[in-house]
């Protein structure tokens, strides 16, 4: 029987999508070991361990927890992903956390990103100029997730203001984007080994302009169009994942959708959200299921 490692979020009824989908997966003659905290994990000549489990030797780790990584995790998640198969891989999955390398490969494959900049810290004119030629933009943490760290920077006043503080950070350098002329609402468009599962959207509360949860952003319905799939496939292709959520607004100004970001580990609907229509929770599980079933075929 093959068997497989699962870390997986529990809160926001991620502990019910687990139990789904080892019950899938048992049905497809896999066994899953869950609760595999790479925080717990030791390293040795022979492999990686969680108490007496050897990692290497599971035919697949299933990494699905956004929250909790760890510099410490995400180090182990690289070198385990050396000898077993992970979803997602590694490679992708870093790109997808660096948010100025994720745009930076979008536009090489000329998909619609927002303009950005990056510059070293030390070169704050550089930065003012970009700030003087867009009028708006948004400065950003690279990494990170739900918003934290973003700050809009929209007048030469607080463009004053923000410089003492970021001086005082440990950021290397500076990534700012520029702030495009939208709605306020997004399209999240989730993706499971190149097939579309779902759309819906998030957005943004009265006097804010980011759209994420966890800054205070809504849930909306949303339907697809043929416009929003080519962009999202097309995302997430060029990124490299094999699940992913891909952000998406339209930019007004452009008439065109443009990508946000690409995200390595995109929620399930809540509880919550099920109310309100958006059901794809038992699709996007069929179809990892089979994505492991496959992966796990193909590395025996």
């Amino acid at each position: 029987m093959r068997k497989i490692g699962i870390w997986m979020y529990q809160n926001g009824g991620g502990d019910v999508i687990e139990q789904k989908l080892v019950k899938k997966l048992y049905d497809r003659e896999i066994d899953s070991i869950t609760g595999l905290n790479l925080r717990d994990a030791i390293a040795k000549n022979d492999g990686i361990y969680i108490d007496n489990l050897k990692l290497n030797d599971l035919d697949l780790f299933f990494s699905y927890n956004a929250g909790e990584q760890t510099v410490y995790q995400v180090y182990l998640y690289e070198a385990l992903n050396k000898s077993i198969p992970m979803i997602n891989n590694y490679n992708s999955f870093a790109i997808s956390e660096d948010k100025f390398k994720t745009n930076f490969i979008l536009s090489k494959n000329n998909i619609p990103t927002s303009e950005f900049f990056l510059c070293h810290r030390d070169e704050k004119d550089k930065i003012k100029d970009i700030f003087n030629k867009w009028g708006k933009m948004v400065f950003k943490p690279v990494d990170g997730w739900g918003g934290v760290g973003m700050v809009l920077i929209d007048s030469a006043d607080k463009f004053d203001l923000i410089l003492p503080f970021l001086n005082q950070t440990d950021f290397r350098f500076f990534y700012v984007e520029k702030f495009l002329d939208y709605d306020g609402s997004d399209y999240r468009v989730d993706i499971v080994d190149g097939e579309v599962i779902s759309c819906y959207g998030r957005k943004a509360r009265e006097g804010d302009w980011r759209t994420n949860i966890t800054s205070g952003g809504s849930i909306i319905t949303r339907e697809l169009n043929d416009d929003l799939v080519k962009v999202a496939l097309d995302a997430t292709k060029a990124v490299g994942l094999e699940i992913a959520g891909v952000d998406i607004i339209y930019d007004r100004s452009r008439e065109e959708y443009v990508v946000l970001e690409v995200n390595g580990i995109p929620a399930f609907a809540t509880p919550d959200q099920e109310k309100l229509g958006i059901n794809f929770n038992d699709k996007k599980i069929e179809k990892i299921v089979e994505l492991i079933d496959k992966k796990t075929k193909d590395a025996k």
